[in-house]
């Protein structure tokens, strides 16, 4: 039995405590919403984000950070990508350095471009060196607590972490594999969610098949040259955390990023689409800080580009769409 604490109580941060206290470890998971708190405690349910599924005993939800942290030996990190920093900050006086902290989280800071292992580094790296992982690859949080054979990676440049990670929450039909490639699974995991509202516009506008396909494919060929611009390998794009999350997103009806860019096909304002939202859709924050990470790196990405277009500058899925279509031809495997 291991002593995990989950920060976010989100459907993600939800399913993973659920998949662990099923196993048998003993979880706390944090929330600031006291409603979520309370009815995990009372009630055994987490009915504002992942309802129909009971929580099992050994989780245990709290507001207090610091308690959910005592004794802590895994602190997974599942609350969206632009608090993490703050987050961190906060946790700092409670954090050890034989804690595995394991990133749940798939999003690139705006600010300053900065993946999640980079961020914890940041803020950690003057009191230790932090044990990292990163947890990634497609899944559906619904999925998982209804018993879907899932299959997700742990990445680290410590094999050792990845591995005891993997040892940990791997159960019954979550199936964790593991590699070394923290930049490739990080940028994987937080690009397909631009490609996610592309495909979201693709099906809004009520395109078929042959778009969202050719739009999956041209997507893992951006991610691709974004990830590997910044040390990735080619192999990771082709797994679990590429074009595996890719696919999941870009076609799975529970994707959030997916529904953000269906409505804009159809003509809904972006402040309207997420003000009904629970949740973060992760790839419209992300989209912005791709763009500009792209631009910096002197990375082409048509695809993000259109989708910034649409996002922050007023552009029309349709004309964007359609500004794909004019590029000038060329060789599909060209850089």
């Amino acid at each position: 039995m291991s002593r995990i604490a989950i920060i976010g109580a989100g459907s993600w941060g939800t399913a993973l405590s659920i998949v662990a206290g099923r196993a048998g470890h003993q979880v706390r998971l944090w929330s600031r919403n006291l409603e979520v708190i309370s009815g995990i405690n009372r009630q055994r349910a987490n009915n504002r984000y992942l309802t129909g599924h009971e929580i099992p005993k050994g989780v245990e939800a709290t507001g207090d950070l610091g308690h959910a942290l005592i004794d802590a030996e895994f602190v997974l990190l599942a609350a969206p990508s632009h608090v993490t920093r703050e987050l961190l900050m906060r946790m700092m006086p409670e954090l050890q350095h034989e804690m595995i902290f394991v990133s749940a989280t798939k999003g690139i800071e705006v600010e300053t471009g900065k993946r999640v292992s980079e961020i914890v580094g940041d803020i950690l790296s003057e009191q230790f060196d932090p044990r990292f992982v990163c947890l990634s690859g497609p899944s559906f949080a619904q999925e998982v607590v209804a018993g879907h054979p899932t299959a997700v990676v742990a990445a680290s440049s410590n094999l050792e972490d990845a591995r005891l990670t993997q040892a940990t929450l791997s159960f019954q039909n979550l199936r964790i594999y593991t590699n070394t490639d923290v930049v490739g699974t990080e940028i994987g995991g937080a690009v397909k969610n631009v490609m996610a509202v592309a495909a979201g516009m693709v099906a809004g506008l009520g395109l078929g098949t042959n778009s969202i396909a050719a739009l999956i494919t041209r997507g893992l060929a951006e991610i691709a040259r974004f990830a590997l611009a910044q040390g990735a390998r080619m192999e990771t794009m082709m797994g679990l955390a590429g074009m595996g999350d890719l696919v999941l997103t870009c076609t799975g009806g529970l994707s959030r990023n997916r529904f953000v860019g269906q409505e804009l096909g159809k003509g809904r304002a972006l402040p309207d689409i997420v003000s009904g939202m629970h949740e973060v859709a992760e790839g419209v924050r992300t989209t912005l800080a791709v763009h500009r990470l792209a631009q910096k790196l002197n990375v082409e990405m048509p695809i993000t580009s259109e989708v910034h277009a649409v996002l922050y500058e007023g552009k029309k899925a349709e004309d964007a769409a359609r500004e794909l279509m004019v590029r000038p031809l060329r060789g599909e495997f060209e850089r």
